[in-house]
């Protein structure tokens, strides 16, 4: 219970821990959410404080969640830094609208070390207004995925206009036509296969800053209105044929499961979805007739392998920004290790204390592989995931009638790799009871949790 009743104190430790380790690169800050489903058929009660009336809003909540469990759920907030290692977390309600927690998450990240200068950097969920405009202050800058659909049509027009594109090898002209009708077979093309076009289009929005004004009429009475600013900001806009013949692919198995469907229709039981195959099934009025819906398949081919983002720097290439953006895949890897490598869930704990001591604990294995990973990396050696985590976990020993200990793992390129780093001398067969005891003691007094926990019990 000692972690989480120093939630904040204790992710301030190990970034401070961990910056001894590495030098943190905190110029880019990606963000991200997930949820965890919890061994549970009935999420928690919210409760009104009699004495203050406020609301205890519960942890587990039902929510969305892309398991289509139904279990309750947590929501897990991910700051991480340029170098894909975790910088700062959150834990929220299932049942809340992750863009609400972005905001809040990232002021009490930002207390944790001193440069502000920070380049934020999500996805479009998570990069709406309010997290653009708190990061147009202070010196910071966004960097956020932007849909092209939910353009304004003059700004479509703009992207659809075949004017200013560039080739990303060269920063060239060439348009759009042009990359849409190249013969992908022949082998001078595959640069263009490979690459992409864009183009960067100003856009000035206007934005509520929170703060009102005092107006006065021609009458002479007076009101007070909300403030407006103006957002500076630029979409850069992106082509790629490659990613084209993907999505084209993909609506085309999509469609021919929709006439699948079509042929056993069974108009009581239908349903439509917004993003399934049902999308492409249109009816009457009368809802007895369904057939393909052409015109919707024609409107979203229009958008095949178009990107764009959002940013309000102006001061970097277009292809500087996208490479930023690019690095955004290593925070969906954060979680992927957490969920399949560490099997964080399903969690068995009901107490909001315990859940978030239990995530808490998880974030520390995280973050402690992260820092691992990076390492290997930077000395040139490069494994998976599940190497490293393999190496770890076979490096058991067997007490050999007290006399010795011997190992029950074999040489490897990652075990090599690991005593190269740190010299701990756990790459050899046989150990002395004395040796090995006096080396697990020193790991232990040196772990992130048993420093924190010292520090508390001497204070």
């Amino acid at each position: 219970d000692i972690l989480e009743e120093n939630y904040d104190e204790y992710l301030s430790h190990l970034f401070e821990s961990s910056n001894k380790v590495i030098k943190r690169n905190t110029s880019v800050c990606y963000f991200d959410c997930t949820n965890f489903y919890f061994e549970k058929e009935n999420e928690d009660e919210d409760v009104y404080d009699e004495i203050t009336g406020e609301l205890i809003k519960g942890l587990l909540k039902y929510g969305v969640s892309k398991e289509h469990r139904p279990n309750p759920i947590v929501q897990m907030g991910l700051f991480m830094d340029a170098d894909g290692i975790p910088l700062s977390m959150c834990i929220n309600p299932g049942s809340d609208n992750e863009s609400l927690c972005t905001v809040p998450a990232e002021k009490k990240m930002l207390k944790m070390f001193e440069n502000k200068d920070i380049i934020y950097c999500a996805d479009a969920g998570l990069g709406y207004n309010d997290a653009r405009v708190f990061n147009d202050f202070g010196g910071r800058k966004f960097v956020v995925t932007q849909s092209v659909k939910k353009l304004s049509d003059v700004l479509k027009q703009a992207v659809f206009n075949d004017f200013d594109y560039r080739f990303s090898q060269d920063g060239k002209p060439m348009s759009l036509e042009a990359m849409k009708s190249f013969d992908r077979t022949l082998t001078e093309n595959r640069k263009y296969y490979d690459g992409y076009i864009y183009k960067s289009i100003m856009v000035d929005k206007p934005v509520d800053l929170g703060l009102f004004e005092i107006r006065q009429s021609k009458n002479g009475k007076t009101r007070k209105v909300k403030s407006k600013g103006t957002l500076k900001q630029r979409i850069i806009v992106t082509y790629s044929r490659k990613m084209a013949e993907y999505q084209k692919t993909v609506r085309n198995r999509q469609i021919d499961r929709a006439k699948k469907i079509l042929t056993a229709m069974d108009p009581e039981n239908f349903k439509k979805g917004p993003h399934d195959v049902t999308r492409f099934i249109k009816s009457d009025k009368e809802k007895k007739n369904y057939s393909l819906d052409e015109a919707r398949i024609e409107a979203e081919a229009q958008y095949d392998g178009f990107y764009a983002v959002a940013t309000n720097i102006f001061d970097m290439k277009e292809t500087e920004v996208l490479d930023i953006q690019s690095r955004r895949y290593q925070i969906e890897d954060c979680f992927r290790i957490l969920k399949t490598n560490f099997s964080s869930r399903p969690v068995y704990h009901h107490k909001e204390n315990r859940i978030k001591a239990h995530f808490l604990i998880c974030y520390t294995a995280l973050l402690i592989y992260r820092l691992l990973e990076v390492k290997l990396d930077r000395n040139k050696t490069h494994f998976t995931t599940g190497q490293i985590i393999e190496t770890l976990q076979n490096m058991n020993v067997v007490n050999c009638s007290d006399m010795y200990y011997q190992s029950c793992y074999t040489g490897s390129d990652v075990l090599d790799s690991l005593e190269q780093l740190f010299d701990l001398k756990l790459n050899r067969k046989y150990y002395l009871p004395k040796t090995l005891n006096k080396l697990k003691k020193n790991l232990r007094n040196n772990s992130s949790i048993q420093q924190f926990i010292n520090s508390k019990n001497e204070r």
